[in-house]
Formats: C-alpha cells, structure tokens, sequence
C-alpha cells in the first residue's frame, strides 16, 4: 500500500504540469492556429491563421481545430481542407505525407505532393487510371505490380476528389 502511494505522489508534478498546460492552452483564440502548408515544390501557407483544416490521413480523416491535442499522422492521398478566417475553404490533393499538431496550436503539412483540388484536369486523371489499370493488369513482377497498384489507388482518390 504504501508502494503505490508513493508512486502516487511521485506523479502528482507531472499531472499538475499537464493540468497546468491545458489551462494554459484553453485561454488561446481561434486565431491563434498557425498554419504551414508546403511541398517540395510550393508553399501554400506559411505560419498563416486559419479556423479549421480537414486532413485524410492513414488513421481516418479529421478535422484540426487550434487547440487540438498534439498529434502526429501521415497523410494518404486525399483532399486536404482549408477553412479560412474570411470564411472561403481551399482544397488541395495530396498524395502522401505528414501532417504535426503542435501543443502552442501551430500546425504543419508537410506533403509529397500537393495541388489545388481546381487546377486538376479530371479527363487526365481518368486516363491516368486506365493507364495504371492496365499496369497491374500487365505487371511481370510482384515489385512492379505493386508499384502500379499504389498508382491505382491515388488515381482513384484523385478521381474521387475532383468528381466531388
């Protein structure tokens, strides 16, 4: 009995501390989310204040308010959505990546790659996946088959998102 109180008290600092942070924390605005968004090719958001973003990722898609509890979650190809202060929601493509929710409300996409949902052309992402079907369809290696599957399935969320 006295272990266990003893462990008790040891932990009581670290609970006080994580209490203390979230009190902490809940006294933060809306406007207080600061927002990277980026590719090897393009930044689209740069420490930007935004109210809400929508993000698919390999655990289930989710919305990101500030004050969310820090997480880390890799992204798969999907729709990212940006809810702007002025009210306008951006869409984006990404087909991989990482996507980190820092405790100060500071949150960062970092995407394999990344482009407006608008300036896709969806007759190319549909000959696209023809193309990639037939891949696997010809695939004379397990390696080569399986890369051409991973092209099916992002053709697929591609045609998903731009049909949407």
């Amino acid at each position: 009995m006295a272990s266990i109180v003893g462990r008790q008290l040891r932990l009581t600092p670290n609970l006080i501390k994580s209490c203390s942070r979230l009190v902490t924390v809940g006294q933060r605005s809306y406007a207080d989310m600061a927002f990277t968004f980026a590719s090897p090719y393009d930044v689209y958001y740069k420490d930007a204040k935004v109210k809400q973003i929508d993000v698919p990722t390999f655990s289930g898609n989710f919305g990101i308010l500030p004050n969310h509890v820090p997480t880390l979650a890799v992204l798969k190809p999907g729709v990212v959505n940006v809810f702007e202060e002025d009210g306008s929601t951006k869409k984006y493509f990404v087909s991989s990546g990482s996507v980190t929710i820092n405790d100060d409300s500071s949150v960062q996409i970092l995407a394999e790659e990344a482009h407006p949902l608008d300036r896709i052309d969806a007759s190319a992402v549909r000959e696209g996946l023809t193309k990639a079907q037939q891949e696997v369809a010809s695939a004379s290696s397990e390696s080569t088959k399986a890369q051409a599957q991973i092209a099916v399935e992002c053709y697929e969320a591609l045609q998903k998102a731009v049909e949407h």
